[in-house]
């Protein structure tokens, strides 16, 4: 996994960087003090998860998270406790509070190679799927097309179809930058569905195989355009 490191305290980033090099999974692209440094090298290159301190004074790991709809895999790093319940908010894949220690930056790197390598959207014969991990390391297919709704569940996601409910380590945010865009749409923080599958719209809901799901405020736009509305 191509990785990223953006904080401006350079004791720090040094102590994320010998982290990383001992990871043999990371490739550390770069180390960064701050984000306008670091969105140069994104722009140029592939980058599959970023390690981001909060607490930085032109724009704050927060800022950055609230500024972009798609970015990589992030673990916010912070001496701050309290920044956690935000942090989830933007899907994040995991929090390392400073100072930062190898066990602890491990176990946080592991969960985002799993969510990394446990899904892959495939076309094959010209069909959308998604291959998700079943047992241990085995991968299995996943037509998109059978997809009705996407449910977060704290660390995991819930992937409903007609006869089944799949539960994946994954981030809504991952997940999403991997599904056909033209079929799904988020509607709430918490869900992401297709939208050949909705039967029909309230106010502040739709109903996909006799399920009530929200849809929120700031997402309410956006299914509107998506929808042919006569």
């Amino acid at each position: 996994m191509e990785c990223l490191i953006i904080d401006d305290d350079e004791i720090a980033r040094r102590t994320v960087q010998h982290c990383a090099e001992r990871t043999d999974f990371l490739q550390l692209v770069a180390s960064c003090s701050s984000v306008p440094e670091a969105l140069k090298i994104i722009r140029d290159k592939q980058i599959d998860l970023i390690f981001l301190d909060v607490e930085m004074p032109e724009m704050t790991g927060i800022d950055f998270l609230r500024t972009f709809k798609e970015i990589p895999q992030i673990i916010l790093i912070t001496g701050k406790k309290e920044y956690a319940a935000e942090a989830f908010d933007y899907d994040v894949t995991d929090f390392l509070l400073k100072p930062v220690d190898y066990p602890r930056f491990l176990k946080a790197a592991m969960k985002a190679q799993s969510i990394h390598n446990g899904m892959q959207v495939k076309n094959e014969n010209g069909e959308d799927s998604i291959f998700i991990k079943k047992d241990g390391n085995r991968l299995v297919r996943l037509p998109a097309k059978e997809i009705l709704w996407i449910e977060a569940l704290a660390d995991y996601v819930n992937i409903h179809t007609k006869d089944a409910r799949h539960t994946i380590l994954a981030t809504m945010k991952s997940i999403e930058t991997k599904l056909p865009v033209k079929d799904f749409i988020r509607i709430h923080r918490s869900y992401i569905v297709r939208l050949d599958k909705i039967s029909e719209i309230e106010e502040n809901s739709v109903v996909i195989a006799g399920k009530v799901l929200p849809v929120s405020r700031s997402h309410k736009e956006d299914l509107f355009k998506r929808l042919n509305l006569l």
